[in-house]
């Protein structure tokens, strides 16, 4: 751990944290520079306890002293500032006290996570990061096995979804997937039953879905706007559907996540 106390902004190293507000920017540069960012001292400590190794800190001079028993004996660079400064090179405040650009693991082959799993989460296009970081949690909390999330999903490691998730998202095992909806034939020959969460004339209701769920089961999660896409609905073994009151046809795909989770739980 190398404490190196800043008053400007001129170090290449920086660069990890500079303008962490343009979403575009985050998307070009943290995965294809094979980083992500960790925000707070209990996100940094899980991702540490998940094995993955930090390239850079940023702190608060006042949060320091909480982040040395994390980072003792580590050969890392620790920039220390007041909060006027790093404000103005990550472009909002550091109100939870630090930041780390941690290098990405290597993904998981699918084949791998599915091997022992009985419940897995498919996310199919999902784009909002609070929504998938909430996913991330209601999977960790309510025993889920694993996650994929498909080509054009939003990134579970981008900073707002790791933050909503708090952190879950570094000790739940995720991959994504190469194809969609073709990996779902790979989910089926795996002996998964796919159950699609969506509305639909044939949908079955959740509560009598999971009266007699299958033993190896991969819930299918849609898109916020429009939900699950026709390809993906005719992947499904069984459309499942949660029955709602007074009107209201749905819930956020996040809550919705919880509400499946719960009921479909392995027993």
């Amino acid at each position: 751990m190398h404490v190196i106390h800043i008053d400007n902004l001129t170090d290449e190293r920086l660069g990890d944290f500079a303008n962490l507000t343009d979403v575009a920017l985050r998307r070009r540069t943290e995965p294809a520079g094979g980083l992500y960012i960790a925000e707070s001292p209990k996100v940094i400590s899980r991702a540490l306890a998940a094995g993955h190794r930090p390239r850079a800190v940023l702190v608060l001079q006042q949060w320091l002293d909480d982040l040395r028993p994390l980072l003792d004996g580590l050969d890392v660079p620790v920039f220390v500032g007041e909060s006027e400064l790093l404000e103005s090179l990550t472009g909002f405040n550091l109100h939870r006290g630090a930041l780390a650009s941690m290098h990405r693991p290597p993904l998981t082959p699918v084949s791998d996570l599915l091997r022992d799993a009985r419940r897995v989460v498919v996310l199919e296009d999902i784009v909002d990061h609070t929504n998938v970081g909430a996913i991330f949690r209601s999977v960790a909390g309510l025993g889920a096995d694993a996650v994929l999330v498909t080509p054009r999903c939003a990134d579970p490691l981008y900073r707002r979804s790791v933050r909503v998730s708090m952190g879950t998202v570094l000790q739940v095992p995720w991959t994504r997937l190469p194809d969609w909806p073709d990996g779902a034939t790979e989910l089926r020959a795996a002996g998964f039953h796919i159950a699609a969460l969506a509305l639909a004339d044939n949908a079955r209701s959740l509560d009598e879905f999971a009266a007699n769920a299958p033993e190896r089961l991969a819930i299918v999660l849609g898109t916020e706007g429009d939900g699950l896409s026709r390809a993906a609905l005719d992947a499904a073994d069984t459309i499942v559907t949660i029955p709602m009151m007074h009107g209201v046809d749905s819930l956020n795909v996040a809550s919705a996540s919880a509400v499946a989770l719960y009921a479909l739980r392995s027993r």
